[in-house]
């Protein structure tokens, strides 16, 4: 709060990272950030289980790696923060059979471009991981998907971890 950060949310349910990249400009670039968060990866995944979008984890690094490097190269000063994507076995869209592993191979190709793009990596999934050793699934996201009032806490709570006010639950 003491420093009056200016924080724009201009997330959309449903998208994936080509949408995001269709809107990019207007959404993201045109506030000449010097942070920038990004948390995509669930629907590029969740999308394909319904037959609604044909996309694979490949594609789905490829578009997120050349989005990265168009911001690097429009903003090279800019503080990149990759925000790990997330599921919770035990919610109502969770089907384990269905998201597991092949979700992990998502979540594992964005901690790499964390790396490839010096970003902060926030790890969202094993944050959750130790909160349903203290409560279930269902009391952080009822879907497994979309966080809750705890959920959203929790991420909040590591993501500022992450940022400077403590490293511990972040990795570089």
């Amino acid at each position: 709060a003491d420093k009056q950060p200016k924080i724009y949310n201009r997330g959309i349910s449903g998208n994936k990272v080509f949408q995001l990249r269709e809107r990019w400009e207007i959404d993201a670039l045109s506030f000449m950030p010097d942070v920038l968060s990004i948390l995509i990866g669930v629907n590029d995944y969740w999308h394909t289980l319904s037959g609604k979008y044909q996309g694979t984890v490949q594609i789905y690094e490829n578009d997120l790696r050349n989005l990265l490097k168009y911001t690097k190269e429009k903003l090279p000063k800019l503080q990149l923060i990759l925000c790990e994507p997330f599921a919770l076995s035990g919610g109502s869209a969770i089907n384990d059979g269905a998201w597991f592993p092949m979700f992990n191979e998502y979540r594992t190709s964005l901690k790499k471009l964390a790396g490839e793009f010096d970003a902060v990596f926030v790890p969202f999934q094993s944050a959750f991981d130790e909160a349903v050793k203290v409560a279930p699934a269902t009391y952080w996201s009822a879907d497994g998907v979309h966080p809750d009032l705890p959920g959203r806490q929790l991420m909040a709570e590591v993501l500022m971890k992450g940022t400077g006010l403590e490293l511990s639950h972040c990795e570089k």
